[in-house]
């Protein structure tokens, strides 16, 4: 009763009413990301996330292949409050290692973001919701001292068409927050659940736009269907 207008009409067009709660979710993905901004060339990219919603986390693994010979394996990660990434060529030579209150903040954005996939979220004790428009809504969420927030944008037919947050862009001490956006360009139904497949990633930089991810949910998975394997 308590959330936004456009919020209800999402939950009511993603048919997540009248359903369980989703717990654990599994998302198998496909993209194209463009590692700089003045980068000429998509490298093609395999990813799974596992999310969890009751204590909020996930783990995403990415395999990026850059050339015949060199690809690199990501992992971006958030759990008790706290963001880590983690990338290593050809699974061995560590070039990325990040934490910190930056990673943890962007982290918690990227999981509420999420919450197109997993509509039950809405509800959730540790988010609140402030409506600005007939047309978006503004979510924070706050855990284990970390806090976040950003706007969903919502279309007459009651979908998310964007998702839009001010991000650290990188972790350095003189970083500052930039506009994060998250396109969303068409819907698929998994399970029931009609969630957003497509979906197009851009900073909104001082010298320009850098749209570095081009993403495709290929496979959705709630609950006891997305366990890991040996659970």
């Amino acid at each position: 009763q308590g959330l936004p207008e456009p919020v209800k009409s999402w939950l009511r067009s993603s048919g997540m009413i009248g359903r369980p709660f989703i717990r654990l979710g599994r998302v198998t993905q496909t993209a194209v990301l463009k590692m700089k901004p003045d980068a000429d060339k998509w490298l093609t990219a395999k990813a799974v996330q596992y999310t969890t919603t009751e204590y909020p986390a996930f783990l995403w693994t990415v395999d990026v292949q850059m050339n015949g010979l060199l690809n690199f394996r990501g992992r971006d990660k958030f759990e008790s409050g706290k963001g880590s990434m983690l990338i290593k060529l050809n699974s061995l030579l560590k070039v990325m290692d990040e934490s910190g209150g930056k990673i943890d903040e962007g982290a918690l954005q990227r999981f509420l973001g999420e919450m197109v996939w997993f509509p039950s979220l809405a509800l959730s004790p540790y988010i609140s919701w402030e409506q600005l428009s007939a047309s978006t809504a503004k979510a924070t969420m706050t855990y284990e001292k970390t806090t976040g927030s950003g706007i969903f944008h919502f279309n007459s037919q009651g979908d998310v068409v964007m998702f839009s947050a001010l991000r650290f862009k990188d972790n350095l001490p003189e970083s500052r927050r930039y506009e994060w956006i998250m396109n969303i360009t068409d819907y698929r139904t998994f399970e029931g659940i009609r969630v957003p497949a497509k979906l197009v990633s851009t900073w909104k930089l001082d010298h320009g736009d850098w749209t570095w991810l081009k993403l495709e949910v290929t496979d959705l998975k709630y609950n006891e269907n997305a366990n890991p394997p040996g659970f």
